[in-house]
């Protein structure tokens, strides 16, 4: 198997082949996808937003990232993952593409603790899509609203659903990386501590489950999951909810100490490179591969949730569009008071 679009020191490719390998494949029966109510817009959010003053915006968009998937596939759980981060701190407003300036003692969020494993692909992505759109609608959109539309673009691209996506959110001028952890979702969360976070983001239970869907694709690294293997919650021991299988496979690659900073896993062991359902199925399997991945079919709240979309992939991904859109809703920044139009998504106007 050769996967040549990825750098040669993250070894998943051998990991991803030991998995498929050892694990056994499940097999999912598809239901009829449930109703489920479209949310409410944010006020100064439209579909049409950019109808008479950059028409070709969303082709422009989708020719760099159709692109870039094809050129580098890694690019895609790359900014669906830098678009999480961006809403998740300070709201959607392209303030995790901020580069920190020089001398200055107060880094931007991009140079966070929790943000330093987000792949550059991802800000390259965003990068090339503005350049192009400045060159047809100059000082027009914002990189909060590129963003949004690339992260929808890949996970079309990946298989995944094509939804909606309402535009009209001006970029924020604050990035600081001291608000970055306390309002990103952790490794080894509990339920409880993600439902927080979510319902303080105005999202709910039904959001937290859907949402973590976006690990159908993707990859962590060994630190974010190291303990599970070796100490987990203090216990000398490893999770007694993981796989056995998948816990020998991840111990081969993720030793207890040294040696794994480059190294990564796939989320989805099954179809890592596919925007699908398989994500649920795993959880069900005892695959998830994070903590707080599995705690999501351990806590009887969410449960019935992850069964559900596990043999529903449509009412997942339909379940999905409407919660990225309710994603996209939160902190807009609207007119120059709280907003600029950024003309390079990494620098202040």
């Amino acid at each position: 198997m050769s996967v040549p679009y990825f750098s040669s020191t993250f070894s998943f490719i051998a990991l991803s082949i030991i998995m498929v390998v050892i694990l056994s494949s499940t097999s999912f029966a598809l239901a009829k996808p449930s109703k489920q109510s479209r949310p409410r817009p944010h006020r100064h959010l439209s579909v049409d937003y950019y109808a008479k003053s950059c028409p070709q915006l969303e082709q422009l968009v989708s020719s760099v990232t159709a692109q870039q998937f094809k050129e580098s596939p890694i690019s895609g759980p790359a900014t669906i993952r830098l678009f999480f981060h961006d809403c998740f701190v300070e709201g959607c407003d392209a303030s995790i593409l901020i580069t920190s300036r020089p001398g200055s003692k107060i880094l931007a969020e991009k140079d966070a603790v929790d943000n330093k494993d987000l792949r550059e692909e991802g800000f390259e992505s965003i990068r090339l899509a503005k350049a192009l759109v400045e060159t047809k609608c100059p000082g027009v959109v914002s990189c909060a609203d590129i963003l949004a539309i690339a992260a929808r673009d890949y996970v079309h691209s990946a298989g995944g659903p094509y939804y909606q996506v309402t535009k009209g959110r001006w970029d924020g001028k604050i990035s600081m990386a001291s608000r970055v952890s306390s309002n990103i979702p952790q490794a080894n969360h509990t339920v409880d501590q993600m439902l927080k976070l979510f319902n303080s983001k105005g999202l709910a239970l039904e959001d937290l489950v859907v949402l973590s869907g976006a690990h159908t694709m993707g990859f962590a690294h060994c630190q974010q999951f190291v303990s599970r293997l070796y100490d987990y919650r203090g216990s000398k021991q490893p999770d007694p909810a993981i796989d056995p299988k998948l816990l020998k496979a991840l111990r081969m690659y993720c030793p207890h100490f040294g040696g794994n900073s480059d190294i990564v896993a796939p989320f989805d062991v099954t179809t890592p490179f596919s925007f699908d359902h398989a994500y649920y199925g795993n959880l069900e399997s005892n695959l998830g591969l994070l903590a707080s991945d599995q705690a999501l079919f351990l806590d009887p709240r969410t449960r019935p949730l992850v069964k559900d979309f596990a043999t529903d992939k449509q009412k997942f991904f339909q379940a999905f569009g409407l919660a990225m859109e309710k994603m996209g809703s939160i902190g807009v920044k609207r007119g120059r008071k709280h907003g600029e139009k950024r003309k390079d998504c990494s620098l202040h106007s």
